[in-house]
């Protein structure tokens, strides 16, 4: 198994790509856009992540990653595309569809499809009733072994817990369960745990459930403090004293690609059973309308004030915006007026396309927002805020949402 084929260059997968590369594999990284793959046939990267730009630069200077459109022969397939949700939060998984339909003509008896996307109980399963449908002359006899493997990395840390971190590995069947653990086990150091395909899945929903829950937990208390005039920042730390006691902090809301999105999933598969899952996505979805109203408030005191909004990421230190809370507060204010917004990211060199488009919001350095802004809303505790001189900040409006000036 010394070909690998990688559909999907994103956070995941090109790390992936580059990483396999570097072990001595020939890699076929496939992206659908263009422009990714000329940026990765050059070896330069087109998302940040620590070092990674090393990584891509070694794996496409020494032959051993090509970038391009179209997948090609290779022992095995991994599929690490985007699984977003529709309208009602109803699992998309078109783009898994897609992507097993690009590599089934390139798939021969013995080859292992791996996906890797966080997806529904069941996706892998349509893999394989797909493929079928795809290749009918690939019959039990000579198989192709489908399996799931969820991706269960930090990002800023991708890199290393694409090694160090256990896997969960799941089978349409045993066999494909045995062949995928092998695949991993020759470059993952944590350990590679085999079981089925669906229980696969549901371990990587339940890890992002269990997350959401917790920090649903903690912004429901700041909402209870806020009512009540009590520090939460404070009342955590005290409650945390308790050897049994781990409250999570606060924040705007909860973004990203895997715990504002994971737990739709199950409520869709069964949603009668999961009252707590579905309340708690309700409470964090909820909390960006919350810190929107209360700088709305607080802008109503001045004449088109100016908003400092610091950080657009969906979380610390880096530049990742998907269903990030922060951007969802920052297009707010500038669509409905609020004031002239100035934003805040210093992981990114220009503004998304979901912002760049509205007339009164403009990029920033983080001195001259703090220095002229009327009221400073810090959204995301990257490092480059920890340390703003707090003189800069008298008298000024301050929404501190995570807890980091205080």
């Amino acid at each position: 198994m010394d070909k690998v084929c990688v559909v999907g260059l994103g956070y995941i997968g090109l790390p992936t790509a580059s990483l396999l590369a570097n072990r001595g594999y020939r890699v076929r990284g496939v992206d659908v856009n263009a422009r990714v793959v000329e940026t990765i046939n050059r070896g330069e990267i087109h998302i940040h992540e620590p070092d990674l730009d090393v990584m891509v630069r070694s794996a496409v200077n020494s032959g051993l990653l090509t970038a391009s459109q179209t997948p090609a022969p290779a022992d095995v397939f991994i599929l690490a595309v985007p699984t977003p949700f529709k309208e009602e939060h109803v699992p998309d998984i078109s783009y898994v569809e897609a992507a097993t339909q690009a590599v089934a003509p390139y798939l021969e008896p013995g080859n292992l499809v791996i996906l890797e996307s966080t997806s529904p109980v069941g996706t892998t399963e349509k893999i394989a009733s797909q493929l079928k449908k795809l290749r009918p002359n690939i019959d039990e006899g000579s198989p192709i072994y489908i399996a799931h493997c969820p991706e269960r990395v930090l990002p800023g840390q991708i890199l290393k817990e694409l090694i160090s971190n256990d896997r969960i590995v799941g089978g349409i069947d045993p066999a494909s369960t045995k062949k995928a653990a092998a695949f991993y086990k020759k470059f993952v150091t944590g350990e590679v745990l085999g079981t089925d395909a669906r229980t696969a899945e549901m371990a990587k929903l339940t890890e992002n459930a269990f997350r959401d829950v917790n920090i649903a937990f903690a912004n429901e208390l700041s909402l209870i403090c806020d009512r009540l005039n009590i520090d939460v920042w404070k009342l955590i730390e005290l409650a945390n004293r308790h050897p049994r006691v781990k409250i999570l902090k606060p924040g705007p809301g909860v973004g990203g690609h895997c715990i504002a999105v994971d737990p739709w999933f199950i409520v869709d598969s069964a949603p009668d059973q999961a009252r707590l899952m579905r309340m708690a996505r309700e409470v964090n979805d909820s909390k960006p309308e919350y810190v929107f109203d209360k700088v709305k408030a607080a802008a109503a005191e001045y004449n088109q004030p100016i908003i400092a909004c610091l950080g657009l990421a969906y979380k610390a230190n880096i530049d990742d915006l998907r269903e990030s809370p922060a951007v969802a507060i920052v297009r707010k204010l500038a669509v409905e007026g609020v004031g002239n917004v100035w934003a805040v990211e210093p992981h990114i060199k220009s503004l998304p396309a979901s912002l760049e488009d509205l007339g009164n919001i403009q990029m920033v350095d983080v001195e001259a927002a703090v220095k002229k802004a009327d009221i400073v809303v810090l959204l995301v505790d990257h490092f480059d805020f920890t340390n703003i001189d707090r003189e800069l900040l008298r008298g000024k409006i301050v929404f501190d949402t995570r807890g980091i000036w205080r």
